[in-house]
């Protein structure tokens, strides 16, 4: 089986970071149990026992109690030491007179294994990378038929979106305000476009049409393993973005600003520079894993339990609460497929707001004077 997924992610197509993650699946959870399986061997009832032994724990133990050691070697277990020093670089005669037991420094021992189960989600990723590689198996001819096609995998759990309510999302933006208005800039075009994380990060200036208050998203960010990369959208499509005047004000005051900051440091405005950036000329986009990072502490601090990505759904659930129709939710998300992936994913405020459309439409329409029955 390893043959066959090593050939299948080589001809495959999909983006860096797409193929990093099915390599990673390859390598730690699908090759340790299948991949000295000749895939001639491989049917459709092994394939299901392997997602089932994933779905009760993901290193597939047969049940029994035992210690998960940290080192394969020989080893006293509890050897590892979390030392606790003081800010700075502890000297040798703090090392010397640290007492790990005032400090509360922490033991690190190999502690018994927990069975952790992997996410459906998960084990259906799983699922596709095997299916993948025995359907080019077919392909070349190496097997008659693909057993993955035929294999029972773990349903796909209903997606449950838990955007910010109106007053946490007031709340959240009052503070990256009060940050600095670079940063508020960045959450309010997050919150009133929906778009993803490195949609945002990828904006340069070309791209924002202030006199048409149009804003395009024609690239994505990304940040992985050390490595910076620009790419296309996630649907590999280009989309037009609708901006309010007061969206459109506020992004003018952000244009002026780095204007402004540009002509201190006697360098020219740049159309191609980045949007949002920590440098001084803007020739580098934010880091995005610091970007969330940076919005996961201030939610922390507010006492609101938030992510960044909750800001998307954020926009699609005031949306459509308020009565803007799925397919024009969809284009601004960025969802393919006409709205399908919208209505699958927030089914639940569509149905709330069908029932705001009832008693709106039921409010304007004449009743009987009276409710009696005549016979």
């Amino acid at each position: 089986m390893s043959y066959a997924l090593d050939a299948w992610l080589e001809v495959h197509e999909a983006d860096d970071s797409t193929l990093d993650r099915y390599r990673e699946l390859a390598d730690r959870t699908i090759g340790p149990a299948l991949g000295d399986v000749p895939i001639s061997k491989l049917g459709t009832r092994a394939l299901e026992q392997f997602y089932a032994q994933l779905r009760r724990c993901r290193v597939r133990c047969d049940g029994k109690p035992f210690i998960e050691h940290r080192t394969a070697g020989e080893h006293e277990c509890r050897v590892v030491v979390k030392h606790r020093w003081p800010p700075g670089r502890p000297s040798a005669k703090t090392r010397a007179e640290h007492d790990c037991a005032a400090a509360g420094c922490k033991v690190a021992e190999c502690p018994p294994h927990v069975c952790k189960p992997l996410s459906a989600g998960t084990v259906r990723k799983i699922h596709f990378v095997i299916s993948g590689a025995l359907a080019a198996a077919v392909r070349w001819e190496w097997i008659g038929s693909n057993p993955a096609a035929e294999a029972k995998k773990p349903k796909q759990a209903p997606p449950q979106p838990q955007p910010p309510t109106s007053d946490e999302g007031s709340r959240i933006l009052a503070a990256s305000w009060e940050q600095d208005f670079a940063w508020g800039m960045l959450i309010w075009l997050k919150m009133v476009t929906g778009a993803r994380r490195g949609e945002l990060l990828a904006l340069r200036w070309h791209d924002l049409h202030l006199d048409q208050g149009v804003l395009e998203i024609r690239r994505n960010f990304t940040h992985r393993n050390g490595k910076a990369r620009e790419k296309d959208t996630k649907t590999h499509q280009m989309r037009r973005i609708s901006l309010d005047p007061g969206t459109v004000e506020l992004l003018g005051t952000h244009r002026l600003n780095y204007q402004e900051q540009l002509t201190r440091l006697g360098v020219a405005f740049d159309e191609s520079a980045f949007v949002f950036s920590y440098e001084a000329d803007h020739s580098r986009p934010c880091n995005p894993d610091g970007v969330s990072h940076r919005y996961t502490e201030m939610c922390i601090r507010l006492g609101i339990k938030s992510h960044l990505h909750t800001l998307r759904h954020y926009s699609a659930t005031e949306l459509i609460s308020s009565g803007v129709d799925i397919r024009t939710v969809a284009g601004r998300l960025g969802h393919g497929g006409g709205g399908t992936t919208t209505l699958r994913v927030y089914a639940a405020w569509v149905a709330e707001s069908d029932r705001q459309a009832a008693n709106v439409l039921a409010g304007r329409l004449p009743k009987p004077r009276s409710t009696t029955r005549s016979d």
